[in-house]
């Protein structure tokens, strides 16, 4: 393990961490520490230990081994409330907000401020204001439903929380996963404010350029130890960066990409296609063997675009072919039937059953398939399942587990092993690496890649515009529900594409 600097300055000292649950040793060995007003990021593939490590820190889990000191003394935080209480404080991915309360509600929920058994509303509010101040957003009204709010708003509301017990130590797991580049801009400008006033950050992203824009020092986790840490996040190569985390050299991330041929079919048609609130217009048109990238702001129409295709929304206008023939309207079973497959957005909430086995998840979509007198053939499920995720590589193995402990990568691979087992025509992938480490992204493209070299028709939707243009032999940009450019993605650039979603001049 690359050692770091001593640590008599560290705000967290994390030493020889160990978090064992039945079965697994989720950590087995972790060395870090994070000093105060310093961006830390913690880098790692999918299963190496981070969402553990996080749980550790933020006193939802305690470690089995080690020793964790805060502010130079030795602490185990019991709960969440003991850690933020401390100072430290998490802001996951998946934010932890109540709908339906207010914004100012949700700052101080679970340390309520109150006198003598009364709530004391007024002054939640007042102090709520203050910390949206401190964070740049004074058009956030603390009255404000949260559920309401953007996600981007809704991620600042969780920092003015974590903030309200005076916050010493953030942890973001994967902040910028839902937002747009502005809104990027916006958070790091945040994080540099924060970390002037000597507040620290533990950064946690899949995002190699943002570790270099944002971070001062990088740690890798691989198979729940610490294999580096205090590596300088602007000067070390994102070659060995990706070496330490998957324990091979990665040359280059995206497949080659095979010539479509101009004579290949049209599996895809869309025509005119709109909701009438959030697109319009939408022409869209993808041969057998061809990636279709669309590449567009969050909100600008391009989840929505693939969710009226695959029928989960009504179209108020237009049409769609799947080889030469009409769907009907806002009818997924036609869609399926057609031989189309969509991996949502939201693949924990939209795409899979997480309290089901990985087989279940996989088999769902097919089970006339396994049908016999009117009884699932279970062997035969788990047979044809366990074929496809030794294919994909699914870890760990086994398809009797429940499909909620596998990592967002492995998860992802199980949605396209279900569309692989139906053979489908087209395949729709709303954001299909987010939160999916630099190794198991490599793996999904190549799967994407062989199955468009199969004769798929692939569309793609991503807010990584790398992502789109390394992947997409085409691409559509979306602004505002309308699409302003149609070409191959060599013949386009990230700026330019950037310039497109910004200001929406067609090219």
């Amino acid at each position: 393990m690359v050692s770091s600097p001593a640590r008599e300055s560290a705000l967290l000292s994390v030493e020889g961490v160990v978090k064992r649950f039945p079965g697994v040793t989720a950590l087995g060995g972790v060395d870090f520490d994070v000093r105060a007003g310093e961006v830390h990021c913690l880098l790692g593939q999918n299963g190496a230990g981070k969402s553990t490590l996080i749980k550790v820190l933020a006193g939802a889990h305690r470690p089995d081994e080690g020793v964790i000191r805060w502010r130079g003394e030795v602490v185990e935080f019991g709960n969440p409330t003991s850690a933020m209480r401390s100072g430290v404080a998490a802001i996951y991915q998946e934010l932890d907000l109540v709908a339906g309360l207010s914004v100012s509600d949700n700052v101080f929920l679970g340390h309520e401020l109150s006198t003598a058994g009364f709530s004391r509303r007024a002054e939640a509010r007042r102090q709520t204001r203050a910390l949206l101040d401190r964070l740049g957003h004074r058009d956030i009204s603390p009255d404000r439903d949260v559920g309401r709010l953007s996600v981007a708003h809704q991620q600042i509301v969780s920092m003015a929380r974590a903030l309200s017990l005076d916050g010493q130590l953030l942890i973001m797991d994967e902040p910028s996963a839902v937002l747009d580049p502005d809104e990027v801009r916006v958070l790091f400008g945040i994080i540099r404010e924060l970390t002037a006033q000597g507040v620290a950050v533990i950064y946690i992203s899949h995002r190699l350029a943002e570790i270099r824009e944002i971070g001062d020092r990088v740690t890798v986790l691989k198979d729940g130890r610490t294999v580096a840490t205090g590596l300088p996040a602007r000067e070390v190569k994102t070659s060995e960066l990706i070496a330490l985390m998957t324990g091979r050299v990665l040359d280059n991330v995206y497949p080659r990409r095979s010539p479509v041929d101009p004579a290949a079919p049209e599996v895809l048609v869309v025509r005119g296609l709109a909701d009438g609130d959030r697109f319009a217009g939408v022409d869209l048109t993808v041969r057998a063997g061809e990636v279709v990238g669309l590449a567009g702001l969050v909100g600008s129409g391009r989840s929505e675009i693939l969710e009226t295709i695959y029928g989960a929304r009504k179209a108020a206008e237009g049409t769609v072919e799947v080889d030469g023939k009409a769907l009907r309207r806002g009818s997924v079973g036609a869609a399926v039937r057609a031989g189309m497959g969509l991996c949502p957005e939201e693949r924990k909430s939209q795409g899979l059953l997480l309290d089901q086995a990985v087989y279940r998840n996989i088999t769902v979509s097919s089970m006339s398939a396994f049908a016999k007198f009117g009884f699932l053939d279970d062997r035969a499920e788990r047979a044809r399942s366990t074929k496809l995720t030794e294919s994909l590589d699914v870890r760990p193995a086994g398809v009797d587990r429940l499909v909620r402990g596998l990592s967002g990568g492995n998860q992802q691979k199980v949605v396209l092993a279900r569309w692989l087992l139906r053979e489908c025509r087209v395949l729709l992938l709303d954001e299909p690496t987010r939160g999916v480490d630099v190794g198991a992204r490599s793996e999904i493209y190549e799967l994407i890649r062989r199955l468009a070299d199969s004769g798929v028709a692939v569309v793609v939707v991503s807010s990584d515009v790398e992502e789109v243009l390394g992947l997409a032999d085409r691409v559509l940009v979306v602004r505002e529900g309308r699409v302003v450019h149609d070409g191959p993605a060599d013949e386009i650039d990230e700026s330019r594409v950037l310039d497109l979603v910004m200001e929406g001049q067609p090219a």
